[in-house]
């Protein structure tokens, strides 16, 4: 039985990571991809835990030997999912949940389309915008142009296989939790 790959997408600030953390817990036999990253880590972050921290050209060289799942660029850094993590699990039945961004779920959708998509939104433009705010991890330019960016993903939530309201991480989770279990994962 092989594994199917769960994409989890959403502007940034969403939750995502909160609510796939919730549904961690409940799953323990989901697996979370780690993603690889030119961007430096933020205060607490490990390398391996959160992503695997990487200069621009090793990034490059696992492009170049095809190394990747999906990859693309946000905010400035590069971001992919390595490809032989997630294989060696789906292919030992283990379904796999990857954290990316429009364009790896897309990417990811081309390329597996047995992949199940969900889109988390933020309840409206000003609780995302407070959340982005609240984290304290970037500029105000970064901040804008990320709540620029979260204005055209939403509008392409409509791509995903489902869309999920975070207004609340516990009511998030169950949703995904329900949405996963009811698509044999």
């Amino acid at each position: 039985m092989t594994g199917r790959l769960v994409v989890v997408s959403g502007p940034s600030g969403v939750g995502k990571g909160t609510v796939i953390a919730e549904l961690l817990r409940r799953r323990p036999d989901l697996w979370l991809s780690v993603s690889t990253t030119t961007r430096p880590p933020r205060p607490g972050e490990q390398d391996g835990r959160e992503y695997f921290f990487v200069s621009e050209e090793e990034f490059n060289q696992i492009v170049d030997d095809g190394g990747f799942l999906e990859w693309a660029r946000y905010a400035g850094n590069l971001y992919g999912t390595q490809k032989q993590p997630v294989t060696q699990r789906t292919n030992s039945g283990t379904s796999v949940l990857l954290e990316i961004d429009l364009a790896g779920a897309r990417q990811i959708r081309r390329n597996d389309p047995d992949a199940l998509l969900v889109f988390i939104s933020p309840p409206d433009e000003e609780e995302l915008a407070r959340r982005l705010r609240g984290r304290g991890t970037e500029t105000s330019d970064v901040t804008k142009d990320r709540l620029a960016r979260a204005k055209d993903e939403i509008a392409a939530s409509s791509e995903f296989d489902r869309v999920l309201v975070n207004s609340e991480v516990s009511a998030t989770a169950d949703q995904l939790l329900a949405w996963c279990e009811s698509s044999g994962v």
